[in-house]
């Protein structure tokens, strides 16, 4: 197999951001692409059909969008301010999966997936046992997609925090579906296949998280999990310049529980 060696644009803004409805979110969305300007955005549980997402706002922001929706749940996208090349839904031809949960395509010289992991309801449940078989199809995926050398960029909601420093209270996390040892593991053998935690690459400290409970008074206790992620091949890790969590899109009038995480890529 040949590797790929394409020239990166950079620097490389790339975001995340589960909007939870992207039309409850709509002005929200707007007014951070108009502030923070990523070179690339991915968004998680749209919660509407394509026809329905709002490209033409986004337009006018001088963003393109490729966009893999369903209505009432699930659903992503790709924003970019240069139009996305190469679009692909779902793992291949053979996904037979319903769910809207995972859109590729290729920007600026980087192969960039948008991903919404399954939430996996209880641990022992059929949920349970769809996430850690997702999980699974998408590592199979990545193993047989991967290109040697070529920069890529995982992105999305993965409903897992790696480690016990990306939960305010782990005691408390430590059985469920977003905490639990297999979900862990699931996620290790997706970024063995060729991934690093860009975000923890430059910033290793505790304390960051990209989701609160709406209950219990989640965000104004920080007790929160980081389960939002951007995760690169070494070519794109190694150009990690500076990572953040945009907390300010958590305050204010009907947030997502999600924040958005942007991650800049330079030489």
């Amino acid at each position: 197999m040949r590797a790929r060696r394409e020239a990166i644009a950079v620097p490389l803004v790339v975001a995340t951001w589960n909007v939870n409805s992207v039309r409850a979110r709509e002005a929200r969305l707007l007014a951070f692409l108009e502030r923070s300007r990523p070179d690339v955005l991915c968004l998680q549980e749209l919660k509407t059909e394509d026809a329905a997402f709002p490209l033409e706002a986004v337009t006018r922001l001088g963003y393109h969008a490729a966009v893999y929706g369903q209505k009432t749940y699930n659903g992503v996208a790709i924003l970019a301010r240069e139009a996305p090349a190469d679009v692909k839904r779902g793992m291949g031809d053979g996904d037979a999966d319903p769910q809207a949960r995972l859109i590729e395509a290729r920007v600026r010289g980087v192969r960039v997936i948008s991903a919404y992991f399954p939430n996996g309801g209880e641990v022992g449940s059929e949920k349970w046992a769809y996430k850690l078989a997702w999980m699974e199809g998408l590592r199979a995926h990545l193993a047989a997609t991967a290109v040697p050398g070529e920069p890529f960029a995982l992105c999305g909601d993965f409903n897992v925090a790696p480690e016990d420093r990306d939960v305010a209270n782990p005691e408390s996390w430590k059985d469920t579906v977003l905490c639990h040892p297999d979900a862990r593991e699931a996620l290790a053998r997706i970024a063995a296949s060729g991934f690093e935690d860009a975000f923890r690459r430059v910033r290793p400290e505790p304390g960051l998280y990209s989701w609160w409970d709406y209950r219990m008074l989640g965000f104004p206790k920080n007790d929160g999990l980081r389960i939002d992620h951007v995760y690169a091949t070494a070519p794109l890790a190694a150009r990690t310049a500076a990572a953040e969590i945009d907390r300010n899109e958590r305050k204010g009038k009907q947030p997502s529980d999600h924040a958005p995480v942007l991650v800049t890529f330079q030489d």
